[in-house]
């Protein structure tokens, strides 16, 4: 190795140490400068939200203590700022891992160009995806809009996904680099909100390792069918570890791969996940062929949809307070923990944009600002399939009905009861429909409706209908 050359690897989305083909590629070509460029000047509606900057904030505090505290933090431009550091520290080398977003490979195409005319040697890696968008094409070259097609036979018949990288030892750059100024980046506003939020979670590369090793030991065995209970250990809980790079992808799926070959039985339920990896492939490839995908209608004829402009009822939404239980529930856990389980977001969305009729682009921003996973691909793509405007899109008239959607997969209406309190002591033959309950049942448990717990803000089967009218008016 030559000390005497100095890389500088440039943290975004892959913020571990294990199986970081770019970090890697840096320290086999001599000593590290380890920088994190939080670059806000991007598209407004598309700035870190709230509860992302929240978890940003501790992960590069924790991949900070594994470089043992050689990463330094910046604001600002990254072209400026890694210019001026190629200067400063006489560095002939830059490694990234690149990103998805439209605006990202404008930039760091422009960025490539103007480093490689001063003498940077720029090199840029797949860290975040299993395959790339541009390997899973048809065979006329065209993109994939329908899932089942574009993971059986665009997925599974591209090449095997790399197997993880072995870790390599990092020796840092012997000159003093900017202190680690995380603080200055300005990501925390110091209140209680932000400390609740993060309190139940171990953020960081170990803490993602110690979720992958749970959950294949136990949540696997039933994922198949457990991922659809909320109440239920089922489902992995990586999406915010898979965004913000803390583990890779690759180790994810190749993880699962070994469990299926030491445990055959598992096969059913594991399979099942490692396709849920392929829909989180499938929303990367949209967002890279079609990048409009964050704001216009993949449908065209949704252009005309008769949206509702409903404030208070969108404020209802946000808050919990749509006097659907399960729909309360779902939108209190996200406010709670920065998280919300995969069936209630379909539940959700479905009440917002069929129900309530309020176009997606609010629900997108809402879960933005919120998810400690927002992840601009998945989540426009699963704002759009919600919709019915999206590739392979759930049909429009297909209406998830909430009580029963509740009764289903809250049979017991424990779920409701942890994060809609005020319902705790609701029998639940009425916790998810208590409108129907009669007056003494719920003087019993305490339920004053309209007062204690809110009336429901729409009909279901008025909304519904209404729904499908406004469905109808797309097909002239």
């Amino acid at each position: 190795m030559a000390f005497d050359q100095t890389s500088i690897h440039w943290f975004r989305q892959d913020l571990r140490t294990a199986d970081n083909p770019a970090l890697l590629s840096a320290a086999s070509n001599g000593r590290v400068i380890p920088v994190f460029i939080l670059d806000d000047p991007i598209p407004d509606e598309f700035q870190i939200g709230g509860a992302c900057r929240v978890w940003l904030h501790h992960s590069l505090d924790s991949l900070n203590k594994s470089l043992n505290g050689h990463l330094s933090c910046f604001r600002g431009d990254p072209e400026a700022i890694l210019e001026n550091l190629c200067k400063k520290y006489n560095v002939k080398h830059i490694t990234w891992n690149r990103v998805y977003d439209p605006w990202r490979i404008q930039q760091d195409t422009k960025l490539k160009a103007k480093l490689h005319s001063i003498g940077i040697k720029v090199q840029s890696f797949n860290g975040s995806l299993l395959w790339e968008p541009w390997e899973t094409l048809k065979a006329d070259g065209t993109p994939y809009r329908v899932f089942t097609p574009f993971y059986k036979n665009g997925c599974l018949n591209a090449n095997v996904p790399r197997t993880p990288l072995s870790a390599s030892e990092i020796y840092y750059h012997n000159e003093k680099i900017e202190p680690n100024n995380l603080n200055k980046l300005g990501l925390l506003d110091n209140q209680p909100w932000e400390t609740d939020l993060i309190s139940k979670w171990r953020v960081g590369e170990s803490g993602a390792s110690a979720k992958l090793k749970a959950f294949l030991s136990e949540g696997i065995k039933n994922y198949k069918d457990g991922r659809n209970f909320p109440a239920q250990q089922s489902v992995s809980g990586l999406s915010p570890h898979l965004r913000w790079g803390e583990i890779s992808v690759n180790t994810v799926w190749h993880s699962t791969k070994d469990q299926i070959k030491e445990h055959p039985q598992l096969g059913e339920n594991a399979n099942h996940f490692l396709t849920e990896l392929g829909w989180r492939e499938f929303s990367y490839s949209l967002l890279y062929h079609f990048p409009f995908l964050p704001t216009e209608n993949l449908n065209p004829r949704f252009g005309k949809f008769p949206w509702v402009k409903d404030q208070v009822g969108l404020k209802a939404w946000k808050s919990g307070r749509t006097g659907i239980p399960i729909v309360d529930a779902g939108m209190r856990q996200l406010w709670k923990t920065g998280y919300m389980h995969n069936r209630l977001r379909m539940i959700v969305g479905s009440f917002l944009v069929k129900n309530l009729r309020i176009h997606w682009h609010h629900g997108q921003a809402w879960f933005w600002d919120t998810l400690f996973d927002a992840d601009l691909a998945n989540n426009s793509a699963g704002w759009q399939w919600i919709a019915g405007c999206g590739a392979d899109a759930a049909p429009y008239f297909r209406i998830f009905n909430p009580v029963t959607q509740g009764l289903k997969f809250d049979p017991d209406g424990s779920f409701i009861r942890q994060f809609v309190p005020e319902l705790e002591h609701v029998p639940t033959k009425y916790i998810f429909a208590p409108w129907n309950a009669p007056q003494d049942i719920l003087a019993t448990s305490g339920v004053v409706l309209g007062e204690t717990y809110p009336n429901p803000i729409v009909d279901l089967k008025i909304s519904r209908e209404k729904a499908l009218e406004a469905f109808a008016t797309l097909k002239a």
